[in-house]
């Protein structure tokens, strides 16, 4: 029952957030973590279950093993008791003809005693004359020794008879008590064997009831794992029901994000195209400045590092006299390759124009436009800041022709300090 109670303890849980779900609204991550944590939960208090499936099933195997041998004991037993009873039965019919061949005796007994008895009463009724008469009835005297011993063979032979019957009776007296004697401790011994019979019979029933409790238990954990392995599936398949409704949502917004950002981008470009006086000013290579100001506030080369945080080997020009949101244009037509915002840099883009010929603009407050992006002379790359390694706002501009960056004012003429 304790698998039960913690199994639907679990689905309590997970069947009151699947009521807070409705099917139609806004998924959220959180949401799918917790369905996802417990859907982890649940294959805990599954792998859980199986080891006591586990335990069970060798408790359950161990218990059959006992029981196997009791039951083999409780057989061996039953063989010594039913050979005692055996040997019991055989011991009280000899003890009943050893009792007949007692009872046989003493009444032989009793018979020559009788006959002894009358033989002496008859002496003494006709007197000790009979006894002269025999003797003096002897011819010679050599008669008369025959007729004494004769007399004393009779006397002696009535008292070997009764000394036999005696002894005979003495006999099978002594051999009755030693079957006696040997009934009782049979009958001892079968009651011994007849108490451990009883005791592994009791032993067999707990081992018994014990195998029946521990299928019971296995069968309710199968039940719970069972149970559990359903609201399993259940739960992952509400996890992908919602990843995907969550993908479908994300691409949604996605796709509304991008088309935002194209309006804002739209927008912004027609924006800063209405209040930008920009004029197109050609230098030699086909370059163009790419901000109306012509103010060089750094130039190429070895200089002093501006505030401490500045290169002191420029690789490009400054051009100041620029606020922050001043348009930035292409120099070139060509390929965007980055748009990214970096510590030294901040926000910057690069223009591949090919063959190893690229611009750099950086420093700016904003980018607005992406790598892979195509881009015409004088497209809106960006707006003019002082992101990154900046000390005010300016456009950073690099030109790099054959992999090596060049003064870009060998290219862009009619500048002033």
């Amino acid at each position: 029952m304790n698998n039960l109670k913690r199994v639907f303890a679990v689905l309590l849980t997970a069947l009151t957030l699947a009521a807070t779900l409705p099917p139609s609204r806004a998924v959220t991550q959180d949401e799918i973590d917790t369905l996802i944590t417990q859907a982890s939960g649940i294959q805990e208090e599954q792998a859980a279950l199986e080891q006591e499936i586990s335990a069970y099933t060798l408790n359950i195997s161990a218990a059959l093993d006992q029981k196997t041998l009791l039951d083999a004991q409780i057989a061996q037993i039953e063989e010594e008791v039913a050979a005692l009873e055996a040997q019991i039965k055989d011991c009280q019919q000899r003890i009943c003809v050893t009792e007949v061949e007692l009872a046989d005796a003493e009444m032989k007994e009793a018979q020559q005693y009788d006959l002894f008895c009358q033989r002496v009463r008859a002496i003494e009724e006709q007197g000790r004359v009979n006894c002269w008469m025999i003797l003096l009835h002897a011819t010679s005297f050599v008669d008369f020794l025959s007729r004494l011993d004769f007399v004393n063979e009779i006397m002696q032979s009535d008292q070997r008879v009764m000394d036999d019957l005696r002894a005979l009776q003495a006999e099978i007296a002594g051999k009755q008590k030693e079957l006696e004697t040997e009934r009782l401790e049979l009958e001892t011994t079968n009651l011994l064997c007849q108490d451990k019979q009883a005791e592994l019979d009791a032993q067999r029933e707990a081992a018994n009831q014990l195998i029946i409790d521990l299928q019971a238990n296995r069968a309710e954990a199968e039940a719970s794992r069972d149970i559990l392995a359903g609201e399993a599936e259940r739960i992952q398949e509400e996890i992908v029901r919602l990843s995907d409704e969550l993908e479908r949502q994300e691409e949604e917004a996605r796709i509304r994000a991008e088309e935002a950002a194209a309006e804002a981008y739209r927008r912004m470009r027609e924006r800063v195209a209405a209040i930008d006086d920009f004029t197109i000013s050609y230098g030699d290579g086909g370059y163009i400045w790419p901000v109306n100001s012509r103010r060089i506030t750094s130039g190429f080369g070895p200089r002093v590092s501006p505030g401490g945080i500045g290169s002191t080997n420029h690789k490009g020009i400054d051009i100041g006299g620029v606020g922050y949101g001043t348009a930035v244009h292409a120099a070139k037509g060509g390929t965007v390759i980055i748009s990214q915002y970096s510590s030294s840099y901040g926000n910057f883009v690069v223009v591949s124009h090919g063959s190893g010929n690229t611009t750099l603009y950086a420093h700016m407050s904003t980018r607005l436009v992406e790598a892979g992006q195509v881009v015409e002379q004088g497209d809106i790359v960006g707006l003019t800041g002082s992101t990154g390694h900046s000390t005010g706002p300016h456009l950073h501009f690099e030109i790099t022709e054959n992999g090596t960056r060049i003064n870009p004012l060998i290219y862009l003429g009619d500048y002033g300090q």
